[in-house]
């Protein structure tokens, strides 16, 4: 089966998302807490650092599948390749 350009424009949009979604994971996981001890403020009333290794990489993991879900949607509908209702 031959790709068609539409085939191809969706890939290459399902890749860059991933690729920019993943870029943002490894910030949060391992960027921020290598550097968590130098994070030395006071955010919500506890050190930076504690709140983002509890609380923050948390919600911003939750953002990251709840945007790539609705990025892919509203993809799937522009190349015609959307789940249908049965």
């Amino acid at each position: 089966m031959e790709l068609t350009e539409s085939h191809r424009r969706y890939w290459r949009k399902n890749l860059n998302i991933t690729a920019i979604l993943l870029a943002i994971w490894f910030v949060v996981t391992f960027v921020v807490g290598f550097f968590a001890r130098d994070l030395s403020f006071n955010f919500f009333g506890w050190p930076f650092s504690f709140w983002m290794g509890a609380q923050g990489s948390l919600i911003i993991y939750v953002l990251i599948i709840g945007y790539y879900a609705h990025y892919m949607n509203k993809l799937d509908i522009e190349h015609g390749v959307e789940e249908g209702e049965e």
